[in-house]
């Protein structure tokens, strides 16, 4: 990978974590390299489900992916909430 492409993941995974915390709602306590590697993890799952669907590549921008890789950080931000939560009441 060249570094171009190191610095666009952490600039996409960061734009997409930042949306994915900011759907769901409540605080937060994630640091920003979590909110990051969220935002990595869920766009690429976003893509990958985007191309199995077949709206990956459409004309245009491609909404329907971003919105597929910010539902993924939602839910990965939910479910990383929960697993905080669980280990802050032991």
């Amino acid at each position: 990978m060249e570094i171009t492409g190191l610095i666009t993941a952490i600039l996409f995974g960061a734009i997409i974590g930042g949306l994915g915390r900011a759907i769901v709602p409540g605080r937060h306590n994630m640091s920003l390299l979590v909110t990051i590697l969220v935002g990595i993890v869920a766009a690429v799952a976003g893509t990958g489900v985007a191309e199995l669907i077949g709206v990956a590549d459409t004309d245009g921008f491609d909404w329907t992916e971003i919105a597929l890789q910010v539902i993924f950080a939602g839910g990965a931000v939910t479910l990383l909430r929960g697993v905080q939560q669980r280990a802050d009441t032991k």
